[in-house]
């Protein structure tokens, strides 16, 4: 089995633009979710996918430069963007990650690879319901359903957001790693405003380079000791995502970040 985690990236962004490449101590936000990436189990392939705009040159010399692989493609057609990326490789199943999670989990990522295989599904995430914390989300599936999504799918929605066709479909399986609700579901770990960058560049200044590789216990726990950080941006909590959370058919045990710390 051939697997690559493909990151979606660009420059733009209307809240923060340009956001993946600030600092997260010495290395962007972008190589931070990259080097993460790297991490996880049976990875073959690390890709940027980038939008082909001049605006978006930067994005892809910085992953680049990082010593990983960059696809261009379309800045809207995200689905499309995604697939070209899935055929430069070839890869037989496909990761897809956010460039806005610098504290994705190799870990937690892992298992919902194992889990697709485990229960046989079409598609498994950690987000069906959403109970990690905002910002750790990733999804896993055959790169032929890719292509299928890609043929098929019409709605711009689907377009720009990649994964709802199968998300949707009722003729497909779907699999989710159960995250350890309890409230953690309520934290935010990913990247989208002013407050975010101070979050995690707050992180990085109370563990230096060891926040690169803690592992979401770790993190939580540290969230859980020290309410003053999670404060920080905790005004941008997105409420439609634990209101309007999908049910995947097929939900595993919770996967307990409290015990692992």
């Amino acid at each position: 089995m051939s697997l690559a985690i493909i990151v979606q990236a660009r420059f733009g962004s209307t809240r923060l633009p340009g956001k993946i490449l600030n600092p997260l101590g010495s290395k962007s936000a972008l190589v931070r979710v990259l080097d993460r990436c790297a991490r996880i189990a049976g990875a073959n392939h690390v890709i940027a996918a980038v939008p082909d705009t001049d605006a978006d040159d930067v994005v892809a010399e910085a992953a680049r430069a990082a010593g990983y692989a960059v696809s261009r493609g379309s800045e809207h057609d995200v689905l499309s963007r995604y697939a070209k990326a899935a055929r430069d490789c070839g890869a037989e199943y496909i990761m897809r990650v956010t460039s806005d999670c610098p504290f994705i989990d190799p870990q937690i990522c892992g298992r919902v690879i194992e889990l697709l295989h485990e229960t046989h599904a079409d598609y498994a995430s950690n987000s069906m319901p959403a109970l990690f914390p905002h910002g750790l989300d990733c999804e896993v599936f055959p790169s032929v359903l890719l292509y299928r999504a890609d043929r098929l799918a019409r709605e711009p929605g689907d377009r720009e957001h990649v994964t709802p066709w199968l998300r949707q479909n009722p003729h497909l399986h779907h699999a989710s790693l159960s995250g350890p609700g309890q409230g953690l579901e309520r934290l935010r770990w990913t990247l989208d405003y002013a407050e975010d960058l101070q979050f995690f560049q707050a992180f990085y200044d109370e563990l230096g380079e060891a926040a690169a590789t803690a592992s979401a216990a770790e993190l939580a726990a540290l969230c859980l000791r020290r309410p003053d950080l999670v404060a920080i941006n905790a005004g941008r909590i997105d409420e439609c995502r634990l209101e309007n959370s999908q049910q995947a058919e097929i939900i595993s045990a919770p996967f307990a970040l409290r015990e692992a710390a």
